[in-house]
């Protein structure tokens, strides 16, 4: 389940978790506009069920289920927002969740997740105690495994969010996203560009986790970026498939320090009064620093999460 979905999967994807997911409003703000001298419309995704654009992937992943394939559970390994998601979601259709979770991540999203009703399985902060465990817990079970940015479902998922913003907003020059495991950006990459082959299509990706700019840079996958970075939901390499729909629509990855999405993240909070994660803020941060790449232009910018632990704030 790890081939890019088509349009055509997008749209199935969006009727399927209609009953499910909420559609997030778009926000304005007449002051950010003015420093980035665009007109920017923010798609509200930590508004989203369990506080980020994850639920959309894995609500579909978990309503694509054979009745016989989902009793047996579902599992995955995320740092957070993924694995509440789907915790949330296998709650919709009343099956079990399996999260596997690195030593390290934020207090508040395993919190979150436990009391989404999913197992927690603990492992060693590396990609491959994640897989291993997961795959551990499938050989238990039988539980199906939901990748968090690799798996087709997920990624059609999370393209219903372009199908969205781009009704709430037509007329959009460009859109840009936060850039991870690449699942978001993909999905949105081939929604988007179906509906307005068009559009300028833009990544973030902090600095300190550059794999996929590197990647696109170099031609080939780099796979020796050894993350380092403030924004958790961000640290994960581009999957294979992800980044080859990267390429395939000409996404531009812009990078940030994390000192730059801090400051983004503050402006975001003071100006449009919503809490959203440091993740999120490296779009901002991504247009505040390339100004010259969105100017005069209308942009979706989406915010991925709002999962914060206000306990422990990066500044």
């Amino acid at each position: 389940m790890n081939a890019l979905p088509s349009f055509e999967q997008v749209r199935d994807a969006a009727a399927r978790i209609a009953p499910h997911a909420r559609v997030t409003p778009v926000l304005r703000s007449a002051a950010l506009d003015a420093l980035a001298g665009a007109e920017l419309h923010f798609k509200a995704e930590h508004l989203q069920r369990g506080g980020a654009f994850k639920f959309r992937g894995a609500c579909n992943a978990v309503w694509s289920l054979s009745d016989e394939q989902a009793a047996h559970g579902v599992v995955t390994h995320s740092s957070g927002n993924h694995g509440n998601a789907l915790a949330l979601a296998a709650a919709t259709r009343g099956i079990t969740a399996h999260v596997v979770v690195p030593e390290g991540a934020v207090r508040a999203k395993l919190e979150a997740i436990e009391r989404a009703g999913a197992i927690l399985h603990r492992c060693a902060p590396t990609q491959a105690a994640r897989e291993a465990m997961c795959a551990e817990v499938q050989r238990a079970t039988g539980a199906e495994l939901v990748h968090p940015y690799a798996d087709t479902r997920v990624m059609a998922g999370q393209g219903t969010l372009a199908l969205e913003l781009l009704q709430q907003a037509p007329g959009l020059d460009a859109l840009i996203t936060p850039v991870g495991g690449g699942g978001l950006a993909s999905g949105v990459a081939i929604a988007a560009h179906a509906i307005n082959p068009a559009l300028n299509l833009f990544g973030a990706e902090p600095l300190g986790a550059d794999d996929a700019a590197q990647s696109l840079a170099h031609g080939t996958r780099v796979t020796t970026v050894v993350p380092d970075t403030v924004c958790d939901g961000l640290r994960a390499l581009v999957g294979e498939r992800n980044l080859d729909a990267l390429r395939t629509h000409r996404v531009e990855v812009i990078t940030v320090s994390d000192a730059e999405t801090i400051a983004a993240m503050q402006l975001l909070w003071s100006e449009l009064k919503q809490v959203v994660e440091v993740s999120s803020a490296t779009v901002l941060a991504a247009i505040l620093k390339q100004p010259q790449r969105f100017a005069g232009r209308r942009v979706g910018v989406v915010l991925t999460g709002g999962n914060v632990d206000l306990g422990v704030l990066p500044w």
